[in-house]
């Protein structure tokens, strides 16, 4: 990890206004760079200010820029817990293009499922311009939770974009870690006390650490901003 920056705000509201007007920066930065932006963001609960605060941005055109889940449940796509179906209820009416992890042909195979996904990401311009990584109280961020199968998404090989994850929540299809990793630029956005004393331990450990985050955060090259407020509303 190259380098890490805190960013402290008294409410999630300020965090969310701030966090999202340094995205719109890099995704203007990114168009004005290669004609489009291409964005992951998370799924983790406590986050819609933040979906809020950036689908009001209009500093840029929506049309060119692209969105998809760091992670994603494998579940119909109109299903309530379906990440894609959150993106597409943020921004699909700002006109941004949604992508999908899931295909529907591949539910209950999470093998076939991230082929599918693999197949369907490789038709994207790489690296990702903007990674957001959103973290659980267990350290897992997207879909890199403690367990057999986070050696193997960490030791995914480099042009391998997705895979399939069983965990004892349901089946998931998430980026690898190389495809997070390689962002141009990434960013955390927790909020609480103990989520951050749960990352700084994952920092403090680097490469040794048990939690995914902190194995994540140590193959990082590039700068990392955490944004962190106290407020989990």
């Amino acid at each position: 990890m190259d380098e890490l920056e805190w960013w402290e705000f008294d409410t999630a509201a300020e965090l969310a206004e701030q966090a999202a007007g340094d995205i719109g920066f890099v995704v203007e930065s990114a168009i004005e760079a290669h004609g489009g932006a291409r964005l992951a963001l998370p799924g983790e609960t406590g986050l819609d200010a933040l979906f809020s605060a950036l689908a009001k941005s209009k500093g840029f055109d929506w049309s060119k820029v692209s969105l998809l889940p760091t992670a994603d449940r494998l579940v119909p796509l109109a299903a309530p817990d379906s990440r894609y179906r959150m993106l597409e209820g943020w921004f699909a009416a700002q006109g941004a293009e949604i992508l999908s992890l899931v295909d529907e042909s591949a539910l209950g195979n999470p093998v076939e499922a991230a082929r599918l996904a693999d197949a369907r990401l490789s038709l994207l311009r790489w690296p990702l311009d903007f990674v957001c990584l959103g973290m659980d109280e267990a350290g897992g961020t997207a879909g890199l939770v403690a367990g057999a199968d986070l050696q193997r998404i960490l030791d995914a090989p480099r042009g391998r974009r997705a895979v399939g994850v069983k965990t004892p929540e349901g089946d998931l299809v998430t980026l690898t870690a190389p495809t997070l990793t390689e962002a141009r630029t990434v960013m955390i956005v927790i909020a609480g006390a103990k989520k951050r004393a749960v990352l700084e331990r994952a920092i403090k450990d680097g490469p040794l650490s048990p939690l995914p985050i902190g194995r994540l955060l140590a193959s990082i090259e590039s700068p990392v901003d955490i944004f962190w407020s106290p407020d989990e509303a």
